[in-house]
């Protein structure tokens, strides 16, 4: 059990807070849990560790799009709301989107804030990376998608999606609009989307939609669980630059007027296949 993971949530949130919260969340779950049992569910309880802008909003929207800096906790927050899906929403259909298929398995599946890392051993998915796919106990499952082959998506029905570093993404266009074409299983389908900003049209137009819900932050948002020395040599470097402003603060900028192009042009010429 990791007690020091425990000790800050504490700390945060004070014994008795955190105690009633724990408790309540585990009797409504799973009554006849033994107090072993308990006692591994502790580790596994994210309300008591995430910050109020990793947990997930309320109302009624159709993205939740988490707008952060690096070493934010991004990924972890991607994680987790999958996890919730399954867990409290029974998701049975969810798309796994990453920038490569190498970076959906090492980030978002085996990555230390990845699914199979962060879902409690009772309730662990099954991963088959043959089949792209994940199988939870339940029944429930997540396949897994790659920004640079957008037709992979022209298809596939789901009905929760996780979308990671959109920005990234070489076919970004395309892919969404795949996804969100597909994005129509159960009767409240819904996507995040986490991610740092580039100032690119389809980051500005989900920002500023209507049915999104946008949160984040800095990386200083999540100092407590990063070492201080990734500050002093990394993160002091970027400190008062463009780049540090975009990486950092999660600020999306405009283009760098003296650029010959613009990110937007550049991602529209793209070519699938070089020329014969």
């Amino acid at each position: 059990m990791n007690l020091s993971l425990i000790q800050r949530a504490i700390d945060k949130r004070g014994l008795r807070a955190f105690t009633e919260a724990f408790t309540s969340q585990l009797v409504s779950k799973y009554p006849n849990m033994t107090d072993q049992e308990s006692a591994s569910y502790l580790q596994y309880f994210w309300p008591a560790y995430s910050r109020p802008q990793q947990k997930t909003p309320k109302g009624d929207w159709h993205i939740w799009f988490v707008l952060a800096g690096r070493g934010y906790g991004k990924t972890r927050t991607g994680a987790e709301w999958v996890r919730e899906q399954v867990e409290d929403h029974g998701k049975k259909r969810i798309a796994l989107i990453a920038e490569t298929a190498a970076d959906c398995r090492d980030v978002m599946i085996e990555g230390p804030a990845g699914l199979l890392n962060i879902c409690p051993p009772w309730n662990k998915p099954f991963y088959e990376p043959s089949k792209r796919r994940l199988t939870w106990p339940g029944g429930a499952r997540a396949f897994t998608y790659s920004g640079k082959e957008p037709n992979q998506l022209r298809g596939p029905q789901h009905d929760a999606g996780w979308a990671d570093e959109l920005a990234k993404w070489q076919y970004m266009d395309e892919a969404w609009s795949n996804f969100m074409l597909g994005l129509r299983g159960g009767s409240d389908p819904k996507a995040i989307v986490t991610t740092t900003p580039r100032p690119l049209k389809l980051i500005k137009e989900l920002v500023a939609s209507k049915t999104t819900v946008v949160t984040g932050g800095s990386t200083y948002d999540n100092k407590a669980n990063l070492p201080q020395s990734f500050f002093d040599t990394v993160i002091k470097g970027y400190e008062g630059t463009r780049l540090g402003q975009q990486e950092i603060f999660a600020q999306i900028l405009e283009d760098n007027p003296e650029a010959l192009f613009t990110l937007d042009r550049i991602h529209q010429n793209r070519l699938e296949q070089v020329p014969s």
